[in-house]
């Protein structure tokens, strides 16, 4: 039903009168942030691809898809820096939460959320918020079930919770799955229990599940809600039913699949005409196990089919509870497509089954050498990757078709690396002539916190208990709804294993780096507008205006906690 919050229906009876319709327009959205895991910019239907999404693709349809949107290129600093509008080592998490420095001496290496910073629920909650999350969490160190639970979701603003704490695992039995405050199991959990447990239909299950009892005890409350699919991460783990979907799909190999996806960028105009696509990693005709490698693409098609399934099940409950005009969605990635080559050499011998995990059992291995049956783990090529006893990424190859049309891939600050798809769909907030239209304002995850606080009518704080807050660096995007420009006041900027990058305007700097020594190659540049694909380096052609962006990057790095890096300072440029 729609929200009319008691404190504020007085004011609202004379827009009553005009129609539901602009009454709604005038409360609070929802807001729903969708981010799904290890995925290239073409990967989607409405962005090039060739697998199915009609769900995505008509929101995008009735809604914006941004072209210049940009993740931070890796799983834990993306996530830290959707949920803390900061960018990822001001909120304390310039790597992954594997390990830990001195908070101290490395204040932007601290690998869990720090108390610089808050999250959109803690923001959104002093706005009257209800506040929900269902899938990988990911920002914290502990998954212990007796250790510290301070930056687990309950604790940092989310009323209830349903996911993994920890960034991977197996689609059958999720590594450190929880709910509330709670590690449990697929086996032990009373709340849910389908006839074939899949996480990707645990997360939209249990998002569905979370909105109707919202519509049933807070009606009266708009709600956050943030959903964060593992698809479509290795390992590939797919349903059948899914799988025989794509089947033969991708028999024609890398150098088909991209050109199509390259023809069909262009004709959506995501691309310009004149862009030249990068370099093809792979070459399908001298490949071995061909069937094998067309299988992991059937599977990795599979889980995206499949996690789009599930968004049709949140935005049909959205639609069900008359909340859909005034639900606000954002669906994005959280970095581009994975080259890691997890899973794909030959097991040497595979060892005998073990026995079974008891109901009881935790997972917490995110890779376990094991399945929940007690059956080995198999990888590689003699193992056809899909059933809940494989363990295997889709490699290189592949990922270098997901991003299409771009250089790089997960871990670099490269086009590859960073770019994703952004749909926003907001029937009551999104002007009508915007609709289904592309936008290519240069924009960042940095900015969802600053446009979910300018919808929600929030106040970011300055303070908290004590603890002076981060201003958050980022704009709020909600001018772009109408079709009118945002003016943004700096740059963006990118570091991830001493990987850097600017963004000012047209102009991008981008340069490799070695995390272990904090050696970096020289910075590249590149016109984003005549050359987004990064194959015409122009740095000796406009050496001062490499000079002035390396510089604010300096800059930026030293006020934002990126240096000094833990392991070894940077050897300037």
């Amino acid at each position: 039903m729609p929200r009319f919050p008691a404190f504020r229906l007085l004011g609202l009876i004379p827009l009553l009168l005009l129609g539901t319709a602009v009454a709604q327009a005038a409360t609070p959205p929802n807001i729903i942030v969708i981010l799904s895991d290890d995925m290239g910019y073409s990967d989607i239907g409405c962005y090039g691809g060739e697998i199915k999404t009609p769900t995505l693709d008509t929101l995008a349809d009735s809604g914006l898809r941004f072209t210049q949107f940009y993740n931070t290129a890796r799983c834990c600093p993306t996530r830290a820096s959707l949920l803390t509008g900061l960018y990822p080592h001001q909120a304390g998490i310039g790597h992954m939460v594997t390990g830990s420095y001195d908070p101290e001496a490395f204040p932007g290496y601290h690998m869990e959320l720090n108390q610089q910073c808050q999250t959109i629920p803690e923001v959104l909650k002093t706005a009257g918020y209800a506040n929900y999350m269902v899938g990988k969490w990911h920002v914290c160190r502990n998954i212990q079930p007796d250790g510290p639970k301070h930056n687990w979701p309950l604790q940092r603003g989310f009323d209830k919770f349903y996911g993994t704490i920890t960034g991977a695992g197996s689609f059958y039995d999720p590594a450190a799955l929880c709910r509330g405050n709670t590690l449990i199991t697929p086996v032990n959990d009373s709340d849910y229990q389908p006839q074939q447990y899949y996480y990707t239909d645990a997360i939209g299950d249990n998002a569905v599940q979370f909105l109707k009892q919202h519509e049933e005890s807070s009606a009266e409350q708009p709600f956050f809600m943030y959903v964060a699919f593992t698809a479509a991460h290795w390992p590939m783990h797919a349903l059948p039913e899914d799988i025989a979907k794509y089947d033969g799909v991708y028999d024609k190999g890398y150098g088909k699949i991209r050109a199509q996806r390259f023809a069909r960028l262009k004709e959506l105009g995501l691309i310009d005409a004149d862009w030249q696509m990068s370099e093809q990693a792979g070459n399908w005709k001298k490949i071995e196990h061909k069937e094998w490698q067309a299988r992991n693409m059937e599977v990795y098609a599979a889980m995206i089919d499949r996690m789009d399934q599930n968004v049709a099940k949140i935005v049909d409950q959205l639609k069900a509870s008359n909340d859909y005009d005034n639900s606000l969605i954002f669906f994005m990635q959280d970095n581009g497509g994975c080259a890691e080559g997890i899973g794909r050499g030959n097991d040497e011998k595979l060892p005998p089954n073990r026995k079974p995990m008891g109901p009881d059992e935790l997972q917490l291995a995110v890779i376990p050498a094991f399945d929940r049956s007690g059956r080995p783990m198999r990888h590689g090529p003699d193992a056809m990757p899909g059933p809940e006893d494989t363990y295997i990424g889709y490699g290189r190859d592949w990922a270098n078709v997901s991003n299409t049309p771009f250089r790089e891939y997960k871990h670099w600050v490269h086009e590859g690396g960073i770019s994703t798809p952004l749909i926003v769909h907001w029937p009551a907030g999104v002007a009508k002539d915007q609709l289904g239209k592309l936008n290519d304002t240069p924009s960042h995850l940095i900015d969802i916190m600053s446009t979910c606080v300018d919808v929600a009518g929030a106040s970011y704080p300055k303070e908290v208990a004590g603890n002076a807050i981060t201003p958050m660096p980022g704009i709020s995007l909600q001018e772009t709804f109408s079709g009118n420009d945002v003016q943004r006041p700096t740059p963006i900027f990118w570091e991830h294993e001493a990987n850097g990058a600017v963004r000012d305007g047209k102009w991008k700097i981008v340069r490799y780096g070695k995390m272990g020594s904090g050696k970096t190659q020289p910075w590249e540049l590149y016109d984003m507008e005549a050359d987004r694909t990064e194959q015409h380096n122009l740095a000796d052609q406009h050496p001062e205006i490499v000079k002035k962006m390396a510089g604010q990057w300096q800059s930026w790095a030293e006020a934002s906690h990126v240096l000094p890096w833990p392991w070894g300072n940077l050897r300037k440029k």
